[in-house]
Order: C-alpha cells, then structure tokens, then sequence
C-alpha cells in the first residue's frame, strides 16, 4: 500500500510538473507570436481568393516594366526571403516583382487548413490570386518546395506562366517513401499538433533559428542580417509551424503525382542550383529534372549552396533577364500562317 501511495505521488508530481512546462510554453508562445507580428507586420497588398486572402510583397515599376516576375518561398519561409534575396536586384532592373506569402505563411491565411498541404491546392490560390490582380502571364520564380508549387502552377494554369525559373528545386519525389521521421508524422495529428504548436514549438524553435540559418546557406556563411531581412521569425507562430511540417509531410506524395507529367511542359524553363547545395542536392533533384522537361536549361554554380537567391543573386537575376529576352524575342516573331 505504501509503494502505491508512493507511486501514485510520483505521477501526480510528473503530471503537475508536464502541466507547468506546458503552461510556461503557452505563455511564452503568446509572447513570441505577439513580438513576431509586431516586428514583421504585412509588407504588401492582401490579394483576396477563396477562402481568405494571400499576402505579397512587390517591388518595381508597375508602368512600362520589362516583365512581371513571381516570386515564391521554400519551406519555413514566407515572401520576404526571395523578395530580400533577389526581389530586390530584379526590381532595379526593371521587373515589376510580386512575392506570394504561401498559404499559411507570412500573413496569408492557410485557406484549406491540411487540404492547403500540396502545390496543386497552392497552386490553384496563387492562379486565382493572379488572375485578380490581372497577372499573365509571368515568369514564376520558385525556390526549393516551391520549385514544385511553380511547376504545378505552369502544368495547371498555363494561361498565368510566361517562363519558369526553378531555384534549387524540389520536383522529384522526395523524400522517399517511408522516410519521413516518425516523430514528425505524429508531430502532425491533430491533438499533438495543437498542443505542440502553442507550448513548446515557438520557444524551441527560437533557439533553433540561427542555426539553421547557417544550415542552408552552408557552405557560404549566412548573411548577418539575414533573419531581420526574412522575416524568419514569422515561422514561429503556431498556425504557421502547423503548416509547415504538413508541407513538407505532404510533399513527398505530390511529387509521387506530379512528377510523370514534367514531360508535358511546353513553357520555357531555367533550373539554376548550386553546385555545393547539401540541402537539396543537385544531382538528385536540378539534374534528372531539366532532363525531364522539354527544352529546359540547367544553370549550376559551382560551389554555391541553398540560397541562390542570396549568395548568387546577380547571376540568378541574369538568367531571368535571358529568359526575359528570350520571351521578348519569341512574342515579337511573326505569327506563322
């Protein structure tokens, strides 16, 4: 009897003391969540679609720009880190850019909650985001998962894509199957999920921000004011944490689908990646996908990383100049009879 009062002591002080930990968590990812989106509120227009309404960015001249370029961010991104990255450089060249907060990140709403996961239902947001704003076609810019959202987007809707630019592209299924680690995909159910993204996630992940910086731009050294810039923070907030590990969980499936009709693409394509990229490697990912699509052109850097669009962002805004051109010279060609 005195070993079960005993026991049942222990448990209850486990049990008191996981609740302490989980309260000091809620309120510090309040704390978080409020700093986060006072430091980095909306930047851009809101563009209304079905279901709520997705942020942007823009940069450039509206009247007489060379071209509309679209700009959209990887995984625990949202619209500042292509706009900060090359955004920017393309808008002094005379583009008119617009960066997409994906749904759920940045400001935008998540729209479908978990059916929002894959690119065929981002997709679908950011044509209908487009085709408001009376956008198209354009060159779409996307960078690691969002090489997928840009590729769907031009397979679905090719009245909205002029000419793709893949960067460090994710396009083939990856990971594979049954390689998603264990804790994530419980991370991701929805008890664990919603008690996980409003106690422990944001403080964690605070920790963590800065180190993972340095992961993706290995081997080159992050930029010191890289995450003011991006805006990362912003991933720390508990519907954005949720949305992002269901996009990378949803991801390896889409491909799955998506990847047999990259064939099928008639839309002028560059797919530039670094050649030292130990995120997503070139040779798994960049290579056998310009083989893939008809006419692509593939650009490696040698020894770059993961962020083009940082450590490479002049040669990254010369392929779409060329791009641009090459467009340019193709509409201004007289129509067959």
């Amino acid at each position: 009897m005195v070993a079960l009062n005993a026991l049942a002591a222990l448990l209850g002080l486990a049990a008191a003391l996981v609740g302490a930990v989980l309260a000091a968590g809620a309120l510090a990812t309040l704390i978080i969540t409020l700093r986060v989106g006072a430091q980095h509120p909306p930047a851009g227009p809101f563009v209304a679609v079905t279901g709520g309404r997705l942020a942007t960015i823009e940069a450039g001249p509206r009247e007489g720009a060379r071209g509309t370029v679209v700009l959209l961010h990887g995984a625990s991104a949202n619209a500042a880190d292509p706009m900060e990255g090359v955004g920017r450089t393309l808008a002094a060249r005379g583009f008119r850019v617009i960066a997409f907060d994906r749904p759920g990140f940045g400001w935008s709403d998540r729209l479908a909650g978990a059916g929002a996961a894959g690119p065929a239902p981002q997709g679908a947001a950011i044509a209908e985001a487009l085709e408001r704003l009376g956008i198209g076609p354009a060159i779409v810019l996307g960078h690691s998962w969002a090489g997928a959202l840009a590729l769907s987007l031009a397979l679905d809707y090719p009245e909205r894509v002029a000419g793709l630019v893949l960067v460090a592209p994710v396009a083939r299924p990856f990971p594979p199957r049954g390689a998603i680690p264990w804790y994530l995909r419980l991370a991701v159910q929805p008890p664990v999920a919603w008690l996980l993204s409003r106690t422990l996630a944001a403080p964690v992940g605070l920790q963590f921000l800065a180190g993972a910086a340095r992961t993706v731009f290995a081997p080159q050294a992050a930029s010191p004011d890289y995450l003011a810039r991006s805006r990362a923070s912003l991933v720390l907030r508990p519907g954005t944490m949720l949305a992002n590990v269901q996009d990378l969980i949803g991801l390896g499936p889409a491909l799955e689908a998506l990847s047999p009709r990259y064939e099928t693409l008639r839309v002028p394509t560059v797919i530039v990646a670094g050649g030292a990229d130990p995120v997503v490697r070139t040779d798994q990912q960049a290579e056998p996908l310009a083989a893939a699509i008809p006419g692509a052109r593939l650009v490696v850097l040698p020894g770059i990383g993961h962020m083009v669009q940082y450590v490479a962002a002049d040669a990254l805004a010369t392929e779409v100049s060329r791009l641009a051109d090459r467009l340019a010279d193709r509409a201004a060609e007289p129509a067959a009879p």
